[in-house]
């Protein structure tokens, strides 16, 4: 297990290759194109992630301690933005998943590099992954 510290080490590294913001785009869609496949069964409308401007499905276990998000999206950009938060906060403890405030997403000047309604896509992304890791946290206890 990476910390989530690492990950987000490893992605800035990666878009700091990219001058272009056109390259960047393109890695994102890059990225979304690596994401696991997720099962059929669990693109159901009660794992859609409301908020998002294209269908993004998320869904979530929990393992070991660990939590592990599963997600895919309609679009390619969308489907590379759940990537990247699948790559940064799967494989953790829900604590640090709640804790987390993600700026590495800053850092890699993701916002900039999207529309309004992809930027609240994004944040409603954010806000599921934590609900599934806070629901984790209340099972712990």
């Amino acid at each position: 297990m990476n910390a989530i510290s690492e990950i987000g080490a490893e992605l800035k590294e990666e878009f700091e290759m990219f001058d272009d913001p056109m390259d960047k785009y393109e890695y994102i869609i890059e990225l979304g194109k690596s994401l696991p496949a997720m099962d059929e069964a669990l693109k159901t409308d009660d794992r859609l992630v409301k908020g998002c401007q294209s269908k993004v499905w998320l869904d979530a276990s929990y393992k070991d301690g660990l939590v592990k998000y599963t997600a895919d999206s309609n679009t390619v950009i969308t489907k590379g933005i759940i990537a990247i938060l699948v790559r940064l906060l799967s494989n953790q403890k829900p604590e640090t998943i709640v804790a987390e405030d993600l700026n590495i997403l800053k850092e890699i000047d993701l916002r900039n590099h999207l529309s309004s309604q992809r930027s609240n896509g994004l944040t409603s992304m954010i806000n599921q992954m934590k609900q599934y890791a806070n629901v984790f946290c209340k099972l712990q206890q």
